[in-house]
């Protein structure tokens, strides 16, 4: 019998959305998977992520990932027409989604995206229920700090 082959990626975080936490009051928080293109794994297993200002947007009952910035490595960038910043599509359950999008229609609430990681050899994106904080919650925040 094999022995499996333990990933060096498994269970490392790709990149955190630091921002979000200071912005925003984060309460309930969900996992799932993305769509993605081959490039953009092989550009995720380089770190080339970013997801600062990213948010959820739901269309059509389904939800996707708005103003991630996967960055293409330079092997891929010559064989494809990409757009680094394009809308990707989040794969969750109905009941979550339904959740989440009567949720986020009251007002100040909002659905961000808080991290992507591996899971095994899926990458997972953590996204949260979030309310904005106003000017004197974030001094209190950076106090606490």
């Amino acid at each position: 019998m094999a022995k499996k082959n333990s990933q060096k990626n498994s269970g490392t975080t790709i990149g955190l959305n630091k921002k979000a936490k200071f912005d925003y009051h984060l309460s309930d928080r969900f996992e799932c998977g993305l769509a993605l293109q081959g490039w953009e794994v092989k550009s995720l297993r380089a770190g080339k992520l970013q997801l600062v200002d990213s948010y959820v947007v739901f269309h059509k009952g389904e939800a996707f990932l708005h103003g991630a910035l996967i960055s293409p490595i330079q092997t891929v960038s010559t064989h494809y027409v990409i757009d680094p910043r394009r809308m990707r599509k989040l794969l969750l359950n109905r009941r979550e989604i339904d959740r989440l999008i009567e949720s986020s229609q009251q007002k100040g609430y909002t659905v961000v995206a808080t991290a992507m990681y591996w899971k095994a050899h899926l990458v997972k994106c953590e996204i949260a229920l979030a309310k904005g904080k106003q000017e004197h919650d974030k001094r209190e925040s950076e106090k606490e700090r």
